[in-house]
């Protein structure tokens, strides 16, 4: 339950700011945030994280169709709520950018996902632009390596080699 309640959060989160940046920045010049460290602009990617894999939709829509397949397959043996949390994370993330893969421009299977968060690190340089679904899969992708590192297993039990 808790994983379906995150994921739907992080998916509806996605789709809401998403929705106001196409209404409010199409056309526009990048909105400018603290101090201009983040920058609002919006971005159409067909590819995948740094646009790597652009013209390659299909795959990548593919793939967010088995990552999510996969995650509802295992919620039902899901009993840890650290788990519950990264899985939901990646789950709204995943179907975040399948959304806009199946149903934006310029077609079913071949959309390509809003972005729109541009940051920049301590030196000046930006940051590739990414959305909201993107920082989901990655907050719940590094929560995974930690609880697994931890030895947290699925079922909500300890893995006591990783005590040692």
């Amino acid at each position: 339950m808790l994983l379906l309640v995150v994921g739907a959060v992080a998916l509806l989160l996605d789709i809401l700011t998403k929705v106001l940046v196409v209404a409010t920045l199409s056309d526009q010049p990048p909105l400018r945030l603290l101090g201009g460290a983040v920058y609002f602009t919006l971005a159409r990617n067909s590819g995948a994280a740094f646009s790597l894999g652009t013209g390659m939709t299909i795959v990548f829509t593919l793939l967010a169709l088995i990552v999510v397949l996969v995650i509802v397959r295992t919620a039902r043996k899901l009993y840890s709520r650290g788990w519950a949390i990264s899985l939901g994370l990646v789950l709204g993330g995943a179907l975040g950018n399948l959304v806009d893969r199946m149903f934006r421009h310029p077609g079913p299977f071949r959309g390509a996902v809003i972005d729109f968060i541009s940051v920049f690190d301590p030196w000046g340089r930006t940051w590739p632009i990414f959305n909201l679904a993107d920082s989901a899969i990655v907050v719940g992708g590094v929560l995974a390596v930690i609880l697994a590192f931890a030895g947290v297993e699925m079922d909500g039990t300890r893995n006591r080699k990783a005590d040692r």
